[in-house]
């Protein structure tokens, strides 16, 4: 089977996934009698922004998790992991399929290192599905701060600048390592950690350019989504205003972001992101504190 036909048949799977999920939301609504209209240019905004933010590599948790609470679109807490994974997994999954082949990449670490996203994630939906108020705020809330922490670290020390691009992806130990590393990351994802910059920064510890986790990285992040989605959209955890308006407004973002901004500087929107990332988190472990007393 050659690399060729193994891409198209990933992009064939990732156009089925986007179908899927959109059958998922379309009967549950009609199911449950969900107007999936209500809010919907709100969610659109906030969507297109996200997305397009996504996209380029700043990722939405931070800027998702800000935004419903600017806009009070999401008020309960609980509600926000399930709530994003069922709005941007669509936009993600176009995130994939649009730049699954940009960059040129060994499918046996692509393939291994999806399938073990997939893996953790399915797990991890299960494992924080009857976690209570608190519990939630404290989690999301150390997640920010680290996910921010990561942001940092790559702005001030540039990982990977010295290493060289002719590596296409993992092999040995080091891949068992990164399937190790993300069934891991793909159990947080389902918590609300981005997996952009932890890959980033895997790639480079491993000696590989990060480069190589664009791919891998928009590959993995549609995994882990559509593996907790299901759980997701048949729960009650969703916030369904809005959800509608972030879907397509996410798809637009990342269609402006891939043909019109891939070559725009974002060093000053990252440290933007940063701040905004260290503020929710705070926000939210203070909220959590308070419930403690």
């Amino acid at each position: 089977m050659t690399n060729s036909l193994i891409l198209h048949m990933i992009q064939l799977m990732l156009v089925s996934l986007i179908v899927w999920v959109i059958f998922l939301i379309v009967r549950n609504a009609r199911r449950r009698q969900i107007d999936l209209r209500d809010r919907f240019f709100t969610g659109f905004g906030i969507g297109l922004v996200t997305d397009l933010l996504d996209t380029l590599g700043i990722g939405t948790f931070a800027t998702t998790t800000t935004l419903f609470k600017a806009t009070q679109l999401v008020k309960d807490d609980r509600q926000i992991p399930a709530t994003m994974t069922t709005a941007h997994v669509i936009p993600v999954l176009v995130e994939a399929l649009c730049f699954i082949t940009i960059v040129e990449v060994d499918l046996t670490t692509l393939v291994c290192m999806a399938a073990a996203a997939f893996s953790g994630a399915f797990l991890g939906a299960r494992l924080t599905k009857n976690w209570n108020t608190q519990k939630v705020q404290m989690v999301l809330g150390v997640l920010l701060i680290i996910a921010a922490f990561f942001m940092v670290y790559r702005m001030l020390t540039n990982p990977g600048a010295d290493i060289a691009n002719d590596i296409r992806g993992l092999s040995g130990i080091r891949l068992l390592i990164g399937i190790v590393f993300d069934f891991i990351i793909g159990m947080l994802m389902t918590m609300g950690l981005g997996n952009y910059a932890p890959e980033l920064i895997f790639f480079s510890l491993m000696g590989i350019s990060p480069a190589i986790a664009l791919p891998v990285m928009m590959l993995n992040a549609a995994m882990i989504m559509v593996a907790g989605s299901k759980q997701f959209i048949e729960s009650d955890r969703v916030h369904w205003p809005g959800v509608l308006g972030i879907i397509i407004g996410g798809v637009f973002g990342v269609l402006i972001a891939a043909f019109f901004l891939t070559s725009l500087d974002i060093d000053k929107l990252k440290i933007l992101v940063v701040f905004i990332a260290l503020y929710t988190g705070l926000m939210l472990l203070r909220s959590a504190l308070i419930r403690s007393k």
